[in-house]
């Protein structure tokens, strides 16, 4: 109950400074929060949003777009590996930690990436050069419109296409640390009705440790007609990677062992490696019924091939695993009124078919000793509303009734190389349906033209996917985990103030069943937590000082712990408490010269595995990224550096669960650079 009043107390802190703020004097209109969510033309009323435009891209100091989005409030990244173009980083919204993957939904053009293993989405896959903009949805709310994973919000990433654009190119190429080149090319067109693109890019990279190297190629291709009645499109992509994968650095206090100093760089799996290819088809179509009725048709299948080998003590392990999602989701947006009132409803039907079939042997050429066939179709009808009940007022409810059905299977040969004979066992087979539902009522009252408040509750929920179900090395395995679920409270205010916009926002989020995989002891499963908690405030401002310079930060609190159980009242994992971050903007000479430069500020953390909070804590660092760039006609350049003072930090370490002061870490870069030019035509 105290955190329940010390979040209602806030809320009503914040509602009654905009009420006061309101009778400010100022001409000037509350901005407009551009958030397209697809499926709703407009941000969820009630949550807290925000949204990264293409020039922020291309002016970011770093290199991947997990670095942009680390940037933003209440966006934490955990990394693996540095200078692999992003490879290896997760990002995680509102403090989950080791399963952000599983609880931070990713969307491109409002459809589902986020598939149902726990490799989550690689956004290094995702050519740079062809993002429009962000949107970044904050808490639960989206499960509505996007269903199960939505539990810390929705990523959804918007392409650009060549509607309306006249016959344009670019081509850019680069060089960095650790022999580091890049490659990126574009192409944009529209004759009438018809328009098309293609964008594409190829990275190769050694890495900054042995072993840790990337070869990558994405390419994504768009065709559309828009008429005056509606629309269709067609769009395909593409991608192959490649990359090693060095293991952990050891350190262990007792014995004197510190890798972390001794050979930072160096590979504990020195022949590992991860080989992946995918490729994702499109087609949809829009027709405008009236002027009030949108209908919305369109498919997807993609298909994903993966091939994972490490070999650590003399233990070779392999899994090679194909997953094929398709998917269609008809839907119709309809604006009308409500007994006078102007009211958007987006209204539709979901439904996805995913198929995993993975085999864990010896060798990648050996036979499998196990081998899992998992099917999971999701069947999901959903109506989200938002009415204007007065000029000032907005309220949004809506919900989603979705069934889940899974098949799992596993066939074990007790002969084959690599097993354990009696000791492993097949996992008994699951069929299980079962019946899940989101909700959200939110609420936004603008006060004035600068002062807005706004506020929300939801409901989320999380089937396990189909790598928890299995484990990483668990025998026998347990397909039968619990599915995760979440209540989510929020409120906040956002302004305009002259050269000022700002946003603050307070939340809590109740769990039960939250999954997690527990890797120590004796053996890796994934297990249901005991009841967990989120509580967190979330603020961020924007100051234009001059139509030159702009400053832009954040600061973010995250407090997210065990409620019941064993580890009642103890941090949950890879979550800092505090993170902050400032960015300024500031073109030199108009464009011919423009410095951006972000400082970014991550606490400290637990470790991985140290849910008994007696390991030491994963270190806070701060790192300084600078960037110099121009444009001259058709041709552009930057020069950037990544972590200007040369900070040795780590994201990402796995402690022991016995034995204080071991662990092992996954080191991170120093200083690096990045030097790129280009030319369009």
């Amino acid at each position: 109950m105290g955190t329940k009043r010390t979040v209602c107390g806030a809320l009503f802190a914040l509602a009654g400074f905009a009420a006061n703020a309101a009778y400010a004097q100022d001409t000037q209109v509350l901005p407009l929060i551009d958030v397209w969510a697809s499926r709703t033309g407009a941000g969820i009323i009630g949550a807290a949003t925000s949204v990264i435009t293409a020039e922020d891209l291309a002016r970011s100091p770093g290199t991947t777009i997990q670095d942009l989005l680390s940037q933003e409030a209440g966006i934490q990244t955990i990394s693996t590996a540095s200078a692999k173009n992003g490879a290896g980083t997760t990002v995680d919204l509102r403090g989950f930690g080791a399963t952000a993957v599983s609880n931070t939904l990713i969307l491109l053009n409002g459809r589902r990436l986020t598939d149902i293993d726990l490799s989550g989405i690689d956004l290094s896959t995702i050519p740079r050069n062809s993002i429009a903009r962000i949107e970044i949805t904050r808490g639960n709310s989206g499960a509505v419109l996007y269903g199960d994973g939505a539990v810390g919000g929705v990523i959804n990433i918007i392409t650009k296409t060549g509607v309306a654009q006249p016959p344009s190119g670019r081509v850019e190429a680069g060089f960095g640390s650790f022999n580091q080149r890049e490659l990126n090319a574009s192409a944009l067109a529209s004759q009438g009705a018809f328009a098309a693109s293609a964008f594409g890019n190829a990275v190769n990279s050694d890495g900054y440790r042995v072993n840790d190297y990337v070869r990558q190629r994405n390419a994504v291709g768009d065709l559309r007609y828009t008429g005056a009645d509606g629309s269709a499109w067609f769009n395909i992509s593409g991608d192959d990677q490649h990359l090693g994968l060095p293991g952990a650095r050891l350190v262990d206090v007792n014995a004197g062992i510190n890798e972390l100093v001794t050979d930072r760089r160096g590979a504990t799996t020195p022949n590992a490696y991860s080989s992946k290819t995918g490729g994702s088809l499109t087609l949809g179509a829009s027709r405008m019924i009236g002027s009030s009725i949108e209908l919305i048709v369109d498919g997807n299948l993609r298909r994903k091939d993966q091939t994972i080998f490490s070999s650590l003590f003399g233990f070779d392990t392999s899994d090679v695993r194909e997953l094929t999602t398709g998917s269609i989701t008809p839907r119709a947006n309809i604006n009308t009124q409500v007994f006078g009132a102007p009211t958007k409803i987006t209204t539709g039907i979901d439904y996805y078919n995913s198929s995993l079939n993975a085999k864990r042997s010896l060798e990648v050429t050996d036979p499998p000793y196990h081998t899992y066939d998992l099917n999971q179709q999701a069947t999901a009808i959903y109506w989200q509303q938002t009415t204007s009940v007065l000029p000032t007022t907005d309220i949004s409810f809506g919900g989603r009734l979705q069934q889940t059905r899974l098949s799992a299977r596993d066939r074990y040969d007790a002969a084959a190389p690599g097993s354990f004979g009696s000791f492993d066992t097949a996992a008994t087979p699951l069929d299980s349906v079962e019946m899940q539902r989101a909700l959200h009522l939110g609420f936004e009252h603008r006060f004035s033209p600068m002062f807005a408040v706004f506020g929300r509750v939801a409901r989320s929920f999380r089937t396990p996917n189909v790598d928890e179900r299995i484990g990483v090395n668990a025998f026998p395995v347990d397909f039968n985990l619990k599915t995760q679920t979440s209540r989510d409270i929020e409120g906040g205010v956002r302004g305009h103030v002259g050269m000022l916009d700002w946003q603050s926002s307070v939340y809590e989020m109740e769990l039960n069943n939250e999954i997690l995989f527990i890797p120590f002891p004796p053996i890796g499963a994934n297990i249901n937590l005991d009841p967990t908690r989120r509580v967190g405030v979330e603020n961020s401002a924007t100051l234009r000082l001059s139509d030159a310079l702009r400053l832009k930060g954040g600061v973010s609190y995250t407090r997210a712990t065990f409620r019941e159980g064993m580890f009642a009242g103890n941090d949950i994992p890879l979550v800092s408490r505090w993170t902050g971050n400032l960015g300024l903007t500031w073109d030199v000479y108009q464009k011919l010269a423009v410095f951006d430069a972000v400082v970014r500020y991550v606490g400290a953390r637990r470790m991985d595995n140290d849910q008994a909070n007696f390991q030491p804590l994963i270190p806070a660092h701060t790192t300084v990224d600078l960037r110099l760039g121009g444009e001259y006609r058709n041709f552009f350049w930057s020069a950037a550096v990544q972590n200007l003072f040369n900070v040795l930090y780590f994201d990402y370490a796995v402690a022991s669960s016995a034995t204080f002061g071991r662990y092992n870490a996954y080191p991170l870069a120093g200083r690096t650079y990045m030097v790129k030019a280009g030319a369009t035509f």
